[in-house]
């Protein structure tokens, strides 16, 4: 009520501070000025003519003065014109002035009224982001887990999806604690300890600290062909002017990527600033030029063979080193194509499996299986 009362009050001082200076009252003083001097010059004339009848002025000089005092009638007319044209105008802008001065306000109430009300309660932040949440805004999801996380603090699963999201959008402080609190809850693997070590990194601007390297190590035991684990170990040992043990860590790295990995020109680049040449890349999964000659000959019954004889040692190296996201996409679409809906299956079980923690993984592991038709 109050608020009510300070509000009316200001916009009744608005309108008076803004109505005052239109008031009437100057034309009206300047009116009965003139009028004032027309009745002056009408006596001059009676006066004139008087004294003419009597003798007291001659012909020529009471012509004279009756000429000056009608020049002054005509210039006090003229004023009084002047007069009444300005305060027709003073009384449009006051019209004016008063229709908005009324009006806006009335306008501005009514809008309130319609749009708002001061009855409303006041709404949090969080409380209307989730009235209508839009789901391209990764504040809003980020939001969202968190809340859930607040509620669940022991959902360790929840900690591992949100630890990437916050690295991608640079809370590397929240990443690296959203990768410890998965570790904690989830246990150690791979995928987690790198994360761990990426977001320690990213706090020290890019240096391999003591806590990072031991969270690569880690990841290393659970996983001793992870080439993220095995790179950073080997920047460690160069940050550290050890170039020959990063050196020797990233040959071996090297020697088992394969020439299409994304990350073999980084490798190349590493291996230039301790002096090292590249080394041949690793064997590629599919069929060489030999291979393919040799099928060329071959029934369809023994090319089938051959095919299968491929996938199933495609299969062999990733039950070995399980962490190829592309040979797993490669075997889902090898059984699927070779008629084998079971083994396409079993194939992204297991891919999903290797990469539980990782999102981007999963998301084309699922989109596969969905295009190929195997399901969930």
């Amino acid at each position: 009520m109050l608020l009510w009362i300070a509000f009316s009050l200001m916009t009744a001082a608005a309108i008076l501070a803004v109505l005052w200076p239109l008031r009437t009252g100057a034309a009206t003083r300047a009116a009965g000025t003139a009028d004032a001097d027309l009745a002056v010059y009408r006596d001059q004339l009676a006066e004139i003519a008087r004294d003419r009848a009597t003798g007291l002025i001659g012909t020529a000089e009471g012509e004279a003065a009756r000429a000056e005092v009608a020049r002054r009638i005509l210039r006090a007319t003229a004023e009084i014109g002047q007069e009444g044209a300005v305060s027709g105008g003073d009384r449009r802008r006051r019209l004016v002035a008063a229709i908005a001065l009324v009006g806006v306000p009335l306008l501005a109430g009514g809008l309130y009224l319609w749009l708002g009300s001061p009855l409303y309660p006041p709404q949090p932040l969080a409380q209307r982001l989730e009235a209508q949440p839009n789901p391209s805004d990764i504040a809003i999801l980020i939001r969202k887990v968190e809340t859930h996380l607040e509620a669940n603090p022991d959902d360790g699963r929840g900690y591992e999806v949100v630890a990437p999201i916050y690295a991608r959008i640079g809370r590397f402080d929240d990443a690296a604690r959203a990768w410890a609190n998965a570790i904690r809850l989830l246990g150690p693997s791979a995928v987690r300890e790198t994360g761990l070590g990426e977001a320690l990194m990213a706090q020290a601007g890019g240096v391999v600290t003591g806590a990072a390297k031991s969270a690569f190590e880690a990841a290393l035991a659970a996983d001793p062909k992870d080439p993220k684990a095995r790179y950073f170990l080997g920047l460690a040992a160069e940050q550290d002017g050890r170039n020959a043990q990063a050196a020797a860590i990233w040959s071996a790295l090297a020697a088992d990527t394969p020439a299409d990995a994304p990350w073999r020109g980084l490798l190349g680049d590493a291996l230039a600033r301790v002096g090292a040449e590249m080394p041949a890349p690793a064997a590629a999964s599919g069929p060489g030029a030999a291979d393919v000659a040799a099928a060329e000959s071959l029934t369809p019954a023994q090319r089938q063979q051959m095919i299968r004889g491929m996938v199933e040692r495609l299969e062999a190296r990733l039950a070995e080193q399980g962490d190829d996201i592309d040979g797993w996409l490669r075997l889902m679409r090898a059984w699927s194509v070779l008629g084998d809906g079971a083994k396409a299956k079993s194939a992204a079980g297991q891919a999903r499996q290797h990469f539980a923690g990782d999102t981007a993984a999963l998301g084309r592991i699922d989109a596969l299986a969905r295009e190929l038709g195997l399901g969930s």
